[in-house]
């Protein structure tokens, strides 16, 4: 969404980066994606384990890294931390919001307490952050927000109703503030990055009232895949990025049959969710508090998981690939023009 020149900077590569739910996951995988010499990154999340960890991985590769072990659903220590950030690192290039907590649960057992925790981080710690980065980023009319996104923010499923409703909710906020960045005319850049089922360790710290272990609906993918997906959308600023053949199937599907999937996931989504293994109801979760230690990018799923998407790649490809059929095109159309055969009148 661009109406006069940019100001990025010449290479279009960000130098002071922000990332919330950095520690774990998604947002560990795409701190180590960005990590090379020379880069600058505040690193936001609760667990300050694995901040530290995702620090020292940071200065390992060149780069420099500040952590603020903090709940992004506190609006006032995200205020003061963006504050403390731009005074300590310089202005921010690239935002990205990413931290979450859910809860596994059917809708009938759920506790209002839980709705309004999942609700403050998965769904206001996004717009806490976003209005941080705004404030900055408006008055130099430069700047790059991500919104790390869900197929659930298309296509809800059962037992993750208040996860699911929250990433709808982002959806939502985010498209409004496209619509007003396009109005102002500003060079703000926003982009969704809508990821499939990730092999993160969440499913061993999430709180659950399932019988077995909670697991991603497969077909799963590696952190690395929605690590690559979010570090391109910071330099190309795609409107929103599906990642995976899974969420465009997620996407489409909830705009074609709704009731029939409905009806699906009703039948096969529990079990889905959910692998053989008997979970104790008691074992710690992440709701309310970080369980201790550094957790990494991934889960338990690695055997089961995918490194790869085509779906994606052909994304992130598509000039070469639009340039290579034009190129093959030209070579068909000339050699058949060659050997057309003439006839007389």
């Amino acid at each position: 969404m661009r109406h006069k020149p940019s100001k990025t900077r010449k290479d279009n590569s960000p130098e002071i980066i922000v990332i919330t739910g950095a520690s774990a996951g998604i947002g560990r995988a795409t701190v180590r994606a960005f990590a090379k010499p020379g880069i600058k990154m505040a690193l936001i999340a609760r667990d300050e384990d694995g901040l530290t960890a995702a620090r020292l991985e940071v200065e390992r590769a060149g780069g420099q890294a500040i952590i603020f072990p903090i709940d992004v659903s506190d609006s006032e220590a995200m205020e003061a931390s963006t504050q403390l950030i731009e005074e300590q690192l310089g202005p921010i290039d690239l935002w990205i919001n990413n931290a979450m907590v859910s809860v596994f649960s059917p809708v009938k057992e759920m506790k209002p307490d839980e709705f309004r925790r999942v609700t403050e981080v998965t769904y206001l710690g996004y717009v806490y952050g976003t209005l941080a980065a705004l404030k900055r980023m408006l008055p130099r009319d430069r700047g790059t927000i991500i919104q790390v996104s869900s197929a659930l923010a298309h296509r809800s499923i059962p037992l993750q109703s208040a996860y699911c409703a929250a990433k709808h909710a982002i959806k939502g906020f985010t498209e409004s503030l496209l619509c007003e960045l396009w109005h102002d005319k500003s060079n703000i850049q926003v982009s969704m990055v809508t990821m499939p089922a990730v092999n993160t360790p969440q499913f061993d710290w999430v709180k659950s009232r399932l019988p077995n272990h909670p697991q991603p609906v497969p077909p799963i993918y590696e952190p690395e895949v929605a690590a690559s997906a979010i570090y391109w959308a910071a330099k190309h600023h795609p409107r929103e990025l599906l990642v995976g053949f899974p969420t465009i199937k997620a996407v489409w599907g909830g705009k074609l049959i709704p009731g029939l999937l409905d009806h699906y996931l009703g039948d096969m989504g529990y079990q889905a969710q959910q692998t053989d293994q008997p979970v104790s109801p008691d074992r710690p979760d992440n709701l309310w508090y970080p369980l201790p230690g550094d957790h990494g990018a991934h889960g338990d799923f690695d055997a089961r998981s995918r490194g790869f998407s085509l779906t994606l790649w052909l994304q992130m490809n598509k000039p070469v690939l639009l340039l290579a059929l034009a190129g093959v095109t030209t070579v068909f159309l000339a050699r058949r023009i060659r050997h057309k055969p003439l006839r007389g009148t």
